[in-house]
């Protein structure tokens, strides 16, 4: 990956919309070889996929609940059981397998406290848990989905 690539990237994590000829443009190359670079970056799985981003506030899920969860059970049985329930749970949006005291990390989107109590109840089941602790985000100070390029190999 040379610095073209991460300019391209740059410019695509920014706004996928972005027109192949203003990126060609922007990193200094005519069309057909962007392009090209862009195919080859997704055929390596660089590039995963193109989303659209909504507005949880416009979608009525402005409230987000960052819920750390520990167990007394470390067994393959037991985290497949939970991971399948949690997966199955749309306010959840991110989980993560943790080091530390807490075993695993979930952000979860909700429209009010109500909201969550019924993920808090749908959590409970999906697997015995040994402890929940839930803490909500008063103010959301950086936000972004674009991953830092100066690593890129």
């Amino acid at each position: 990956m040379d610095a073209i690539d991460r300019k391209i990237l740059e410019l695509v994590q920014l706004d996928a919309e972005t027109p192949l000829a203003v990126i060609a443009e922007r990193v200094h190359l005519s069309p057909t070889p962007c392009w090209r670079r862009i195919q080859k970056l997704r055929a390596a799985g660089v590039i995963r996929k193109q989303v659209s981003l909504c507005d949880p506030a416009k979608l009525n899920v402005g409230v987000t609940v960052f819920v750390s969860i520990r167990t007394n059970q470390h067994t393959q049985a037991w985290l497949e059981k939970f991971a399948r329930g949690v997966k199955d749970i749309p306010e959840v949006v991110e989980l993560y397998r943790m080091s530390g005291d807490i075993d695993y990390l979930l952000r979860v989107v909700v429209p009010d406290i109500a909201g969550y109590d019924a993920v808090y109840k749908k959590l409970i089941k999906a697997a015995d848990l040994f402890d929940v602790s839930s803490s909500f985000a008063m103010e959301q100070m950086k936000y972004t989905t674009a991953l830092p390029l100066n690593y890129a190999e």
